[in-house]
């Protein structure tokens, strides 16, 4: 493997050469001095004295900082926003050089496509995707609540082999979104077999992070022995103060797992705060159809009055009396929303702070637009528990930021975030297992070739950060500010943050599975 690289650099002059460094090689492994030389989009030699040896080459000067291999976030959602921002400012500002997106069940239709969009207009960070089971089921038989037929089952089936011939590095779901939530486990394991066929993994959103998440993960767990598929559980939780201090119980069925010989991993962004849409605070049935037929459904007083009903048991059961957890993220309806709580926003329509009220006020948003919400339920100490698991990986569970409304702020903080605050200050983990959570780890699980590591032969995806300054700046009350600390960065070779600056360089590459 190695034998090549180093015959072009005997041959050649390398591009770009990375000294005085400490450099952190993804492995977990304690840091250690030495030059880092690039060529191409390879890493062609990392041994002391390289600088010297070729004065010629771009010297970056590391000035004893790390230099470790490019992050990775595992769980993003840029299928529409990518488009928009392809230098992806958030995400390299934040250290991160590849993605996983189609998360949740949610991704591009037509893989293929989508991939040929990306490779036509340049991005600055590299992008996988997962095959998306909520498209799958919506392309295979709508949104209707029943099982499907044997043959939208087929359908259902060729549709994913599609997406993993077409370079899907596995299967997600979204078992609280439109349609996957009315999918039984034994049609997610006969997709999950396919994905598993092709090298995939299965990637889940569960069908709940609250009072039945034992009963979720176990779903997850079944999806994996059945379908003989490594698993991995997204942004790992549990939401409700009803739920806070069951971070053992439901971390335990994952080390259990793992245990027996099963390959599960989880991923976190370090917040107490989830974000989603307004509509999961509404019971499944109502959302048969989709927001249309739900928007017809809440004219008829009999179905409205259901609705309410089944939203104040959802309230109730997780021990809540009204939506004050619930805050406006986007909502282009009326974008003077944004950043306020339902019941603000409740108490400044001149409507008394009843759930009653406030449930109508939801309601009334969706009447207009399904908005961007985020949701206060979590808590620290689950959080951090949860952070010392050595098979979690930090994810922000993010799109590319537009610069507009209130977004999650791990969006724009999520790695400097765990640097900064669970390394540097509550010394949660240490530095080196941090760096290989972010890099080698996800390379791993979800099939990353060449990258995850810094080694001679692998592609030169390449951060340079200062330990003691990397810092998120983004907060919740004011999200577009991005993370300082971060001085340079490498996406296959080239140089896109040069001195904490993007330099608008397009050097990204979309990766394609088995390709």
């Amino acid at each position: 493997m190695l034998a090549a690289p180093l015959l072009i650099f005997s041959q050649t002059n390398p591009d770009i050469i990375i000294t005085n460094g400490r450099i952190l090689d993804g492995t977990g492994n304690s840091w250690y001095h030495a030059d880092v030389a690039v060529k191409g989009d390879k890493i062609v030699s990392i041994k002391k004295g390289l600088a010297v040896q070729f004065p010629n080459a771009k010297i970056i000067d590391a000035k004893n900082m790390v230099v470790s291999p490019g992050f990775i976030d595992v769980h993003a959602h840029i299928e529409g926003s990518i488009f928009e921002r392809p230098t992806a400012n958030n995400y390299i500002y934040d250290g991160v050089t590849s993605v996983v997106t189609g998360n949740c069940g949610g991704a591009a239709d037509d893989i293929a496509v989508f991939f040929r969009r990306l490779d036509s207009i340049g991005t600055s960070i590299n992008v996988a995707t997962l095959a998306g089971h909520n498209n799958i089921r919506r392309m295979g038989m709508g949104l209707e609540n029943r099982k499907a037929t044997a043959d939208e089952i087929k359908k259902m089936e060729a549709l994913t082999v599609k997406a993993m011939k077409d370079g899907a590095v596995g299967l997600s779901t979204g078992l609280i979104y439109l349609p996957g939530m009315y999918s039984p486990t034994e049609e997610i394991v006969a997709l999950a077999k396919i994905a598993a066929a092709n090298g995939g993994v299965y990637a889940t959103h569960m069908r709940n992070e609250g009072l039945k998440v034992h009963e979720a993960i176990d779903e997850a767990l079944t999806i994996g022995r059945e379908a003989n598929i490594p698993v991995q559980i997204s942004h790992f939780k549990v939401a409700g103060k009803s739920n806070w201090g069951r971070s053992t119980e439901t971390l335990d069925m994952v080390i259990n797992a793992r245990k027996e010989g099963y390959d599960v991993t989880i991923d976190q962004y370090p917040y107490t705060a989830s974000s989603t849409n307004l509509a999961v605070t509404l019971p499944d049935w109502a959302l048969e159809g989709g927001l249309d037929s739900l928007r017809v459904k809440l004219k008829d007083p009999v179905q409205r009055k259901k609705v309410l009903e089944g939203m104040k048991n959802s309230l109730e059961a997780g021990k809540r009396k009204d939506y004050s957890y619930a805050v406006v993220a986007g909502f282009p309806a009326d974008t003077m929303l944004n950043g306020k709580s339902i019941t603000q926003i409740n108490i400044e329509k001149g409507r008394k702070k009843k759930f009653i009220n406030e449930a109508n006020t939801i309601l009334d948003m969706l009447a207009k637009y399904n908005a961007q919400m985020i949701y206060h339920t979590m808590s620290e100490k689950d959080l951090a528990y949860f952070m010392k698991y050595p098979f979690n990986m930090p994810a922000a569970d993010g799109g590319v930021s537009n610069g507009k409304g209130m977004p999650h702020p791990r969006a724009y903080g999520t790695n400097a975030r765990v640097l900064a605050k669970y390394v540097r200050e509550d010394k949660v983990i240490g530095l080196e297992e941090a760096v290989r959570r972010m890099t080698s780890l996800p390379a791993r699980k979800f099939g990353l070739k060449e990258r995850g590591l810094l080694m001679e032969g692998m592609k030169a995806d390449i951060l340079v950060f200062d330990e003691n300054t990397i810092q998120d700046l983004s907060v919740y009350e004011k999200p577009h500010q991005f993370t300082t600390g971060i001085e340079y960065i490498l996406v296959n070779g080239k140089l896109v943050l040069d001195k904490g600056n993007h330099t608008g360089v397009r050097s990204g590459t979309s990766i394609r599975k088995n390709q």
